[in-house]
């Protein structure tokens, strides 16, 4: 290998070290910015609205029916409503991204539900960088279902060959929760790099509907059926139609967001697994997230291609998918 190509790609690692493992770290990474202008720019038009309800109420006092307590409260409703659509407008102008608000989130506890894999099971990967397929590195998950109703997921991410010389890292995360009938509910997700702590962890509590992240420390609504980074892998299962698309929520560790998956249609696919017939799933922001799900192997990703804001692509492909 030319030495300068090895220095080159030493220093795409170096930067790129997050994206590396964009799938289990950064699945949808970038996308602050379009939160931001997307929350700035919504005008509160229906602001104006109350000011001019007392012109109307004048007219029903000076009548001699005894209507005039009556246009008070309609006066008080319609402040309330007015008051309630701007924050509904923005959240509909902005429903990919922005988490809905504690009072819509919340809901009752859900039964516990059946998993759609099997008991136990475990995927391996193969890590590639750049169109022309350099493999960098390795991925395994590992899954867990147990009879009360619980599910337990494990993933590890390593460079390898010429990559683990140049920038070994290893990288380990674990989500666990229940089953209930809309999919997994995840609890608790936890993550580590080279052994160490990483920091971008996640607990979920479900009675409130809110997640709290250990790197900031903040407390935040999550909507319902929302995922962390890992789990949702696996909850591409339970997507009603997942063929016409869907949105989700994504907790990466670091933040909450909510995406949207798109349907780019079925195709079939050849990768060291298998040969597949897949649903190819795209989330779009700053970067680019394609997952390919096997529609007859319990619609697992068997295939994630992520595309940074520069255009570096990683690409991660199910090598071995098996039963433990």
């Amino acid at each position: 290998m030319p030495i300068a190509f090895a220095i080159a790609l030493a220093a795409s690692l170096g930067i790129h070290a997050a994206a590396l493992f964009g799938t289990d770290v950064e699945l949808f990474g970038g996308a602050d910015e379009p939160v931001t202008l997307r929350a700035e720019l919504q005008p509160p038009p229906p602001a104006v609205t109350p000011a001019a309800e007392p012109k109307q109420l004048a007219k029903p006092l000076a009548k001699p029916r005894p209507k005039p307590p009556k246009p008070v409260p309609l006066a008080t409703d319609q402040a309330s409503a007015n008051a309630e659509t701007v924050p509904l407008a923005n959240e509909n102008k902005s429903s990919e991204i922005a988490p809905d608000s504690p009072s819509t989130a919340a809901a009752p506890a859900q039964e516990a539900a059946k998993p759609l894999l099997p008991a136990r099971g475990t995927m391996r990967f193969a890590i590639y960088y750049g169109t022309q397929g350099f493999q960098v590195g390795t991925a395994e998950h590992t899954w867990e279902f147990t009879e009360d109703g619980r599910y337990r997921l494990s993933g590890m991410t390593k460079t390898s060959g010429l990559a683990a010389l140049i920038k070994p890292l290893v990288f380990e995360n674990e989500s666990s929760g229940k089953l209930v009938a809309g999919g997994l509910q995840p609890e608790m997700y936890r993550t580590r790099k080279n052994g160490k702590d990483a920091n971008e962890n996640a607990d979920f509590d479900w009675s409130t509907a809110e997640v709290r992240l250990s790197r900031s420390g903040a407390t935040q609504p999550v909507s319902l059926g929302a995922q962390d980074i890992l789990s949702l892998n696996y909850q591409l299962a339970y997507l009603r139609q997942p063929d016409t698309g869907a949105t989700v929520g994504v907790v990466t560790g670091k933040k909450y967001d909510r995406f949207a998956l798109d349907s780019l249609g079925e195709e079939e696919i050849e990768i060291p697994a298998g040969r597949f017939r897949t649903l190819h799933l795209r989330a779009m922001g700053d970067t680019v997230t394609e997952i390919w799900i096997a529609l007859d192997r319990h619609r697992l990703p068997v295939k994630i291609r992520y595309t940074d804001k520069k255009g570096d692509i990683f690409e991660q492909v199910a090598t071995e998918i098996g039963s433990k």
